[in-house]
């Protein structure tokens, strides 16, 4: 089995024959699907935290913490979905080996996801990537396969899962269709539920960054589905292929991100430019700027690609505040900052890569403080 990945982006994964037929098997695949619903049950309704913006008192900020999830991420959601459409579309069983190209949360959480269910779990990264990286994972009871050049990976976790007679799960491309946008307590509907009661409850935006292009996917159709005024908001870093793509440039980008998790040297599959109403993209130094400015002004301490939704949400907020308007604004807290301290908390690991943060600072300060928006 090679994987879930389809050939192209338009087509659904393949139905691959994996001889699931007697009952002890399916009553796996049940008990399996059980405990996936469980921890949706348990973990699904993180928390809506509102944070005060004294220079724009017209416009009401929140942020959905996702740092809580037991894997610590956002992609505790996604890893959860990919597993659940691996198992009702008969493609894990009790014996598959389970791969993924990634370095980062999403084989954090997809480690986790296998051991609960009891399958191997491969992940498949740069031998550049950090020890404190591969430790994580490892936590969690995968294992990391390292390979030399990393523009390899997808072609080494499709071999990896050939090899092992498994699967390669392919986030980028299942992404977006393993997800049930319409609804089923995604995260979507997880926010428009918890703003039920606010003042302004459907918010002007939503703000996300896009690594697989999933949660902007979900967030963009679901308000489509809904028929809401919601607009959302994609923010994205240096270097990334997804702006270019919205823009109209599909090409591929010279260089991978800097901003671990959002960021994308190509244009993946599971990103839908057609149901993102706006583009920003967001300096590296204002990402990192960001995520520390939220620390000392919130105590929420969160990694940088949450520094670059609330680099872009305050531009978002001062532009509102500057035309007069009121509404809400919603974004999320993506993964918990102690996973950077060797990095992007690091004072001299951010001088040695010439970051100078000083100046976003200053315009994060203005829009914060006065509604005024600098940059």
């Amino acid at each position: 089995m090679s994987g879930m990945s389809p050939t192209t982006p338009s087509e659904p994964a393949p139905l691959v024959d994996t001889g699931l037929r007697t009952e002890p098997d399916r009553a796996w695949v049940r008990e399996a699907i059980r405990k996936l619903r469980a921890d949706a049950m348990r973990t699904s309704d993180t928390h809506l935290v509102k944070v005060h913006l004294p220079g724009c008192n017209r416009i009401d900020l929140y942020l959905k913490d996702e740092s809580t999830h037991p894997t610590g991420s956002l992609k505790h959601r996604l890893a959860r979905s990919l597993f659940l459409y691996g198992l009702c579309n008969g493609i894990i069983g009790p014996r598959t080996t389970v791969v993924e190209a990634s370095s980062g949360s999403t084989a954090v959480s997809e480690a986790h996801f296998a051991r609960m269910l009891g399958v191997p779990f491969v992940a498949v990264m740069a031998q550049s990537t950090s020890p404190a990286k591969i430790a994580l994972i490892e936590r969690e009871g995968g294992r990391c396969h390292l390979v030399s050049d990393p523009t390899t990976v997808y072609d080494e976790a499709r071999t990896v899962a050939e090899a092992a007679g498994g699967i390669y799960l392919d986030q980028f491309s299942n992404a977006e269709r393993a997800t049930d946008w319409r609804g089923n307590n995604n995260i979507a509907e997880s926010i428009f539920e918890q703003m039920s009661l606010e003042e302004h409850s459907v918010p002007a935006w939503i703000v996300v960054g896009a690594g697989t292009g999933g949660t902007s996917a979900t967030i963009g159709r679901f308000v489509r589905y809904q028929a809401l005024d919601t607009r959302v908001c994609v923010v994205d870093p240096e270097h990334s292929a997804f702006l270019p793509a919205w823009q109209g440039d599909g090409e591929a980008r010279l260089e991978p991100s800097k901003i671990e998790g959002i960021g994308r040297a190509r244009l993946e599959p599971s990103f839908l430019p057609l149901v993102v109403d706006r583009m920003l993209g967001v300096p590296d130094c204002a990402s990192i700027a960001a995520m520390r400015f939220l620390r000392e002004r919130t105590g929420i301490h969160a990694g940088p690609s949450t520094g670059t939704n609330i680099y872009g949400a305050l531009r978002l907020a001062a532009e509102m505040q500057a035309a007069g308007e009121r509404g809400s604004i919603v974004s999320l807290v993506c993964d918990r900052g102690d996973r950077y301290e060797d990095t992007y908390n690091n004072d001299a690991w951010v001088a040695e890569r010439g970051h100078d943060i000083a100046p976003y600072a200053a315009v994060l300060a203005s829009a914060w403080d006065d509604g005024v928006w600098l940059g």
